[in-house]
């Protein structure tokens, strides 16, 4: 078993994805599987004994706790959805830092020596990672793929005299609750894992907020004298963005130790707290973000990140940023793409291919 708190050791499993996918999959080398395809448009053809055999393999390779592979066991849509929340959150995670220096790198000892510690890179992956099980979770028990959940029922829309409920809202207080279960409770005495908590609970946040309320008209002439309306959430796209956003204000509050790596002792009044904060607690009550500490450049190679030699930059944007100031080198190349294309019926699209040519930058080592 890995060592640290739960969703460090979850995270630190599952986001390597393809051998998990081959367990849940058995048909996965048929399909061609790469580990970044959405998981819910691929068949399960498997036998309802031999489907319950693969559900259970899949909790017990994610790594998880004994409580957490107990909730997974306990229903079958359950592994799937966990395997759809991480690929979610780490594609959208290497796309809202797609052109900053730390580009969300999780492969292999970068992500086991980054969840160790408190930066605000960890911050983010903890807070994206809540996100995306709790969004996974509520998608899931309004289409159907769970057996604890449904709908929601949303008893506290207001107007229902003039409101029928209808259509299958996404249930967010399902997931909600679930994921807060899984991903365990704060400790009162581990700075580490309540600053983790506190993330958690951000992500979580940051879905709720995101709720919307939408209604369909029914009535003669198109008049609005009866509504249909259900719960949605934000596409998460949207808690990306807003995330990085939290990502980017995020606070730094006081350790007592040296290294943040989940070990300090009982909380005494901090050095260099949050200004603002009160009282002895370093972990100020804040709807942002919170991190432990100041996170590397990830300029060179190192325990965090493979470094930014190589790395393909914009002139304009960020080569600058990016390179470490090393400056960057310029590549001509002829590239062929598909250009002015055309919807056929039935049903099918024609494209030309263009040829061009374009320059590539890439940093310095």
């Amino acid at each position: 078993m890995l060592d640290g708190p739960p969703l460090a050791r979850w995270l630190a499993a599952a986001f390597g994805l393809t051998l998990l996918l081959a367990a849940l999959r058995p048909s996965a080398a048929y399909f061609g599987l790469t580990g970044s395809e959405p998981l819910t448009v691929l068949p399960l053809t498997l036998e309802p004994e031999a489907a319950a055999q693969a559900h259970y393999k899949a909790c017990d390779r994610l790594k998880l706790e004994r409580k957490q592979r107990r909730m997974c066991r306990r229903d079958p849509g359950v592994a799937e959805t966990l395997l759809e929340a991480v690929s979610m959150s780490a594609l959208e995670c290497q796309f809202q830092f797609r052109f900053e220096r730390w580009n969300c790198t999780l492969e292999g000892r970068y992500r086991a020596s980054l969840l160790k510690r408190g930066f605000k890179e960890t911050a983010f992956l903890y807070a994206i990672s809540s996100a995306g099980l709790t969004h996974a979770l509520a998608k899931a028990c309004s289409a159907g793929r769970m057996e604890r959940c449904t709908c929601d029922e949303a008893p506290d829309l207001e107007n229902r005299e003039a409101w029928q409920w209808g259509g299958c809202g996404d249930n967010l207080k399902y997931s909600s609750k679930f994921v807060k279960e899984f991903l365990g409770r704060r400790s009162s005495k581990d700075l580490r894992a309540r600053v983790d908590f506190h993330n958690n609970l951000v992500g979580v946040k940051v879905i709720k907020a995101g709720v919307e309320t939408t209604c369909k008209c029914h009535g003669v002439s198109g008049s609005c004298t009866v509504r249909t309306c259900w719960r949605q959430l934000a596409p998460f796209h949207e808690v990306g963005k807003h995330l990085k956003h939290k990502y980017e204000t995020a606070l730094k509050v006081g350790s007592t130790t040296n290294e943040a790596a989940g070990e300090a002792g009982a909380i005494s009044p901090p050095r260099g707290r949050v200004s603002g904060t009160g009282g002895g607690d370093p972990l100020p009550r804040t709807p942002e973000l919170v991190h432990l500490d100041d996170s590397p450049s990830f300029c060179l190679a190192g325990r965090f990140s493979p470094g930014t030699a190589g790395r393909r930059c914009h002139r304009e944007k960020n080569c600058e940023s990016i390179c470490c100031g090393r400056g960057h080198n310029t590549q001509s190349r002829v590239v062929t793409r598909p250009c002015q294309c055309q919807v056929r019926w039935c049903c099918y699209v024609e494209c030309r291919q263009c040829t061009q040519r374009e320059e590539v930058y890439t940093c310095k080592g």
